[in-house]
């Protein structure tokens, strides 16, 4: 029933002249049939000396306007209303007049109030003339019932009305909600796509880096020292293997489904996020690639988020990183981590010369660093030292550390 009615309206909303026109012939009809079996004569106080011509042109007029009811309701009304004053005056009172209530309820469904009502009182006219000129008892029995219907009839029409905007503004807002719902889908793909890119390239281009720096010392340490071009294949395999497990649990992260020996019930690899105690590792597989560090810690340090670990971690290396690619040999660098209350900076640095090749404020890495940094209300900069090298700088907020409350013991307890 639900599905049919909806054929219905929509039909309706696609070709609204074949119901207005069937509408509208069916009661031309039925006004037309009242006048050949004369039923109208028969009304109580009506003025059956009206000439039937006249009759016929009053039906007609009550119900050709019907045709533009919903498109135009107030033009219906004024071309029904000097029919209405015409039935008035010549006390016809011709049941067709009662079509006025169609039209005046698609006036109270479509027009404002204020419309509502001056037409109101424009059709009271009708109402007052045929109870001066024709009168049929009290003037209240003649005037106060079709007052009484109209008021009923605009009241159906304003519930109507308001009951369709209710359900339009509910249709209006599941809208709104389904765009926002999209809208936010697509930032959160695309806030993903850009983390996992940026995880993506710190993982592949610092291993590669690596790799690449140790394939060229084993290479030149093949001829003279075999036993260091194996130690250089092992820790190329080492920092392969390395690579491909942050790989398979970046990438295990997106494949949710995906069973394995290290899935558990989420699918991926579920290692760790490197942290502030994987720094030595990396240092130390960048010192094997063939660039020196020195790494200096300032000031206790307090323990900090996972997320701005992973932050500090990710910076070093992809400082470090930039250092192996665009240095010539014989460049050292230097880590240094400087904790201060409420802030931890971290200062990368390398003595090598600040080539044309090397990322000035571009480039998929500075940008990653960057947004790292912002994550957490930091600040990045980058850029040469006045007296040769370059300079990486983060400068962190670092959470105040939570007190540990120290249990109260009672005097009087033993």
């Amino acid at each position: 029933m639900i599905r049919l009615t909806h054929r219905i309206r929509s039909f309706d909303t696609r070709r609204p002249w074949v119901w207005d026109t069937a509408l509208t012939g069916f009661w031309l009809t039925a006004a037309l049939i009242d006048i050949s079996s004369g039923g109208w004569r028969r009304i109580p106080g009506n003025n059956d000396t009206v000439p039937l011509w006249l009759v016929v042109a009053m039906s007609a007029g009550f119900a050709a306007p019907l045709l533009i009811r919903r498109s135009r309701p107030l033009g219906a009304l004024l071309l029904m209303l000097p029919f209405l004053l015409l039935n008035a005056w010549t006390g016809a009172q011709l049941q067709a007049a009662l079509l006025q209530m169609v039209v005046f309820y698609g006036i109270a469904l479509r027009l404002p109030l204020r419309t509502l009502a001056l037409v109101l009182g424009v059709l009271s006219v009708p109402l007052a003339i045929g109870a001066v000129r024709h009168p049929v008892g009290s003037w209240d029995q003649t005037i106060v019932p079709p007052l009484y219907a109209l008021l009923m009839v605009a009241l159906l029409g304003i519930a109507v009305r308001s009951r369709k905007e209710y359900t339009a503004s509910l249709v209006e807002r599941a809208r709104r909600l389904e765009v926002e719902r999209d809208q936010q889908a697509r930032l959160a793909t695309a806030a993903e796509r850009t983390r996992i890119a940026r995880e993506m390239h710190d993982i592949i281009g610092h291993n590669l880096s690596v790799i690449t720096g140790l394939a060229d010392g084993g290479r030149y340490a093949a001829a003279a020292s075999p036993e260091r071009a194996a130690q250089a294949l092992d820790a190329i395999a080492d920092t392969s293997r390395g690579a491909l497990t942050e790989l398979r649990r970046v990438l295990g992260v997106l494949r949710e489904d995906s069973p394995g020996p290290h899935s558990g019930s989420g699918g991926g690899d579920r290692a760790p996020q490197p942290a502030l105690t994987d720094l030595d590792r990396l240092i130390e597989g960048v010192r094997a690639a063939g660039l020196p560090v020195r790494t200096t810690v300032h000031g206790p340090g307090a323990p900090l988020p996972a997320g701005q670990q992973l932050t500090v971690y990710r910076i070093v290396q992809e400082a470090l990183t930039n250092a192996l690619k665009h240095t010539p040999p014989g460049t050292t660098a230097a880590v240094e981590l400087a904790h201060t209350p409420g802030v931890l900076t971290v200062t990368v640095t390398d003595t090598g010369p600040p080539s044309t090749t090397r990322p000035q404020s571009g480039g998929r890495g500075l940008t990653g660093m960057r947004e790292r940094a912002a994550l957490y209300d930091g600040t990045l900069d980058s850029g040469p030292l006045p007296g040769g090298g370059w300079r990486v700088r983060l400068r962190l907020p670092v959470p105040p550390p939570v007190p540990v409350p120290v249990p109260v013991r009672d005097k009087g307890s033993a």
